[in-house]
């Protein structure tokens, strides 16, 4: 499972205002925090309205101090992504995101088609989120051919098939279970992502939609989630899922992830 922590995004409010205030401290200790609690990228999204790939800039170069992570680059506008990726120097990173929506694969795939750079793409175009999975499919299907075209193999890309807040659609898990299922029947080696908090939108204890989204989706073959790696209930429902999958030996890594206190009781004999 690769898990790519979301904590430095200025749309959290407390890292809002961390990326306001230019605290350094606060960035670099959600760099720490997210790298020990097992993080395979660190997204990094300014969220700002004037000056964002200034702020990206220094947001990476905070990190990178702190972590030998890779960095997910995170902006809605894809010329800030394509112009972040010199900041990262020479580690290989991810690009968050493209879509089927205006120019956004011309912009970013001929920029990463000759590294080894992977990319988000969001199964969504010009008029939205599809409703159906057949609608969203027909997204993936684009976004795969301008992929070959640029040469770009289906192991650097990461197929978000969005997931809408379930008090708004009741259908949206079933949606996102249909597509990744037909993506990884069709491509075996793609990874499908997801931005797990996205589907409790607007509905209490969000925890308790989150938890068994994971689990299902995990389930349906989605190997990585945009998540928080230092949200200990989450790690182990993540740990334990994958043991019952029967991706973890003898629960090795889920021992293992018990041991380094990334789930359970904080305080333990």
């Amino acid at each position: 499972m690769i898990i790519i922590g979301e904590k430095i995004n200025g749309s959290i409010p407390k890292t809002g205002a961390a990326i306001a205030a230019k605290d350094e401290e606060y960035i670099r200790m959600l760099a720490r925090t997210q790298t020990e609690a097992g993080a395979d990228y660190i997204d990094c999204c300014a969220s700002v309205n004037e000056g964002e790939l200034e702020v990206e800039e220094w947001l990476i170069g905070l990190i990178m101090e702190e972590s030998d992570l890779p960095i997910c680059i995170d902006s809605p506008d894809p010329q800030v992504c394509v112009d972040a990726m010199k900041f990262c120097g020479d580690r290989v990173g991810l690009i968050n995101s493209v879509s089927g929506e205006g120019n956004k694969m011309d912009i970013v795939f001929p920029v990463i088609a000759d590294t080894k750079w992977g990319c988000v793409a969001l199964l969504s175009d010009d008029s939205g989120i599809p409703p159906t999975a057949e609608g969203r499919i027909a997204v993936f299907e684009k976004i795969m051919a301008k992929a070959t075209e640029y040469g770009i193999t289906p192991d650097r890309l990461y197929i978000d098939p969005l997931v809408e807040t379930l008090g708004a659609n009741s259908e949206s898990l079933i949606t996102f279970n249909e597509c990744v299922k037909y993506i990884k029947e069709k491509y075996p080696t793609i990874h499908i992502t997801s931005g797990l908090s996205n589907i409790s939108f607007g509905l209490p204890v969000r925890k308790m939609i989150n938890m068994p989204f994971l689990v299902l989706a995990m389930n349906a073959g989605m190997d990585s989630a945009i998540m928080d790696p230092t949200n200990r209930d989450m790690n182990g429902v993540l740990h334990g899922t994958l043991a019952l999958l029967g991706e973890d030996d003898f629960c090795l890594d889920y021992i293992e992830a018990y041991r380094d206190n990334l789930f359970g009781p904080i305080n333990r004999d």
